[in-house]
């Protein structure tokens, strides 16, 4: 059944059982956008500190969402106060959301775009940006179903390399539960995991329950996923988001959930705004707001990426600062390429990296390293590298480290020198999972013209933050929300909760070095050369203990989850 309930912007629809409606409207001729208001930050820092760490006499003391506001947003008269400045500006259709996080206005294009830097930052001025962490999604004609099945010879020789394996065909829910000791005592049950996506999925129940039958998991029942679509509200010039082709990164996010947590309820809320950056912040702030009682969810997996310059720094901490306050953990991608982004940099987000998996035939793990690869191709009867993917990473120019990583990244990851002088700054990423596409997961979606249901390998760090984040509401089923867990897991760092992800040794098989993809007719042969760490490209290493490819490490199963039970019992 559909119904309509409360929005943002413009309207919005509650969809469940997988059934979905478009809430986009807007003319050519206007553009809408978001002014993002100014709380209390300092206020709000100090609070979502202490009701994070164990310990505080504050720890687990969350707010509800209209508490929040009313603690340390802005005042009504100072939203008014901005919402006058709008209008008097020529400015239309001036609304101020019902939480005071930013204010909505329309105008024609030409006197949007000449506005002052107001508040927090503006959203909603730019047109369709590459918000989204990249989904890998390669063809692949010959393919392994687990490391080492296949292995290709590989002339002439690159880098000393002989021998290559051929990519995974897709590892199945099994294969990745193995990996990460997903355990059938703890399912999720009883935990919301919401998804915050830019683009609705086809009929993602319908899906959900397709992935479930292929890979022997049990059934979703009905009521186990919902969808909200946030309106665009009106006047959203229809260049902002244009048509773009079928993107499967919501079905990815759904069933990399499910894989881990089968019992979890699922919200995804599909955003509306004038351009993609706005439109997944306002998916965020969604959660956020809730009823006014209690937030939406208590972990919210976030694929996606803002880049560095798209939209002001704090209009992204003032969304991370809330969601702590409130007992929400944000999981957000750290992006698909060397570097940082804007969300995952946040010191009150869990940013989660990407690492290259070897499973053997028995789901052994023969190897598991930071996702760093040089690709080669042939050109002229040789190979030649065309430049490193990898997970993203790095320090921040922007905040100063955090307590909860002092004792644990080394200084040569978090000293770095601004101005002539040494600086201390936070680190990234925090945590990682599997996000090579030569290792990635097999999934699947429904083709919105045939019905059919189509596989496909997927992988980036789009699908390590939805896999920990299945993981965590495993380990929160039963418990008080863990709210934002970054405070927890740093206390975990050198015990069994967490697997150390370490360079590849000089004695690994060649065949566990690389990755070789045949030529297919459309795309040359490529060779991936797993664990390259080009200094003209990326400062990011994997190393012993803490590093900028990895985080603290990986999930290591049983222990992980009770890990996360004791520390956070601890206050």
């Amino acid at each position: 059944m559909i119904r309509t309930v409360g929005a943002m912007v413009g309207c919005a629809a509650l969809v469940a059982g997988g059934a979905s409606v478009d809430a986009q409207a807007g003319t050519a001729a206007k553009q809408t956008i978001q002014v993002w208001l100014t709380p209390d930050l300092a206020g709000a820092e100090r609070f979502a500190t202490a009701v994070s760490t164990p310990g505080n006499p504050l720890y687990r003391h969350y707010l509800s969402p209209a508490e929040y506001t009313a603690r340390f947003g802005p005042s009504a008269a100072e939203a008014k106060a901005m919402a006058d400045q709008l209008t008097a500006r020529g400015l239309t259709d001036v609304q101020v959301s019902s939480d005071r996080s930013y204010i909505s206005a329309s105008g024609p294009a030409a006197k949007v775009q000449s506005l002052p830097p107001m508040a927090l930052g503006i959203t909603g001025l730019g047109g369709a940006s590459s918000a989204s962490a990249q989904t890998a999604q390669t063809a692949k004609p010959t393919c392994s179903q687990y490391w080492g099945q296949h292995v290709q010879t590989v002339k002439p020789a690159y880098r000393g390399l002989t021998t290559a394996s051929l990519p995974i065909c897709g590892y199945s829910a099994a294969q990745l539960r193995t990996a990460y000791g997903a355990s059938p005592a703890f399912t999720g049950k009883g935990q919301t995991v919401a998804l915050t996506e830019s683009l609705a999925p086809t009929e993602m129940l319908k899906t959900l329950r397709e992935y479930a039958r292929r890979n022997h998991l049990p059934a979703p029942k009905t009521n186990q996923y919902k969808e909200i679509h946030l309106g665009g509200g009106t006047g959203c010039s229809q260049q902002s988001r244009s048509a773009a082709p079928y993107n499967d990164e919501a079905e990815m996010d759904s069933e990399a959930v499910y894989a881990m947590a089968p019992d979890a309820q699922q919200l995804m809320i599909v955003g509306g705004g004038c351009d993609e950056d706005q439109a997944l912040l306002n998916a965020v702030a969604a959660v956020l707001k809730g009823d006014g009682h209690r937030p939406s969810a208590s972990i919210v997996s976030n694929s996606w990426q803002i880049p560095i310059g798209d939209v002001p720094p704090k209009t992204v901490h003032a969304l991370a600062v809330r969601a702590a306050a409130e007992g929400v953990g944000l999981y957000f991608s750290s992006g698909d390429t060397p570097g940082l982004t804007t969300t995952a940099s946040d010191p009150f987000v869990t940013a989660v990296g990407g690492t290259t998996l070897g499973l053997d035939a028995r789901n052994k793990r023969l190897f598991e390293t930071g996702w760093s690869n040089e690709t080669a191709i042939p050109e002229n009867g040789k190979w030649s590298g065309v430049g490193l993917t990898s997970g993203g990473g790095g320090t921040s120019l922007v905040y100063g480290q955090p307590a909860y990583q002092k004792g644990v990244v080394p200084a040569s990851m978090s000293h770095i020198r601004v101005g002539g002088r040494t600086v201390v700054d936070r680190t990234v990423p925090d945590i990682s999972a599997v996000g090579d596409i030569d290792t990635g997961m097999l999934t699947g979606y429904t083709d919105s013209e045939s019905k059919r249901y189509v596989t496909q390998v997927n992988a980036g760090t789009s699908l390590s933050a939805p896999l920990v984040a299945g993981l965590v509401a495993n380990a929160q089923q039963g418990r008080p929300a863990f709210g934002f867990i970054n405070p927890l897991i740093y206390r975990l760092h050198g015990t069994p909760a967490l697997r150390d992800v370490l360079s590849l040794p000089a004695t690994t098989p060649q065949q566990n070095r690389a990755a070789f993809t045949p030529a297919d007719g459309t795309d040359s042969a490529s060779l991936d050369v797993f664990d390259s760490h080009d200094r003209a490209e990326t400062d990011q290493v994997t190393v012993k203990g803490y590093d900028t490819l990895t985080g603290v490490g990986t999930p290591n199963g049983l222990p992980f989850i009770l890990g996360l039970r004791v520390t956070s019992s601890l206050g």
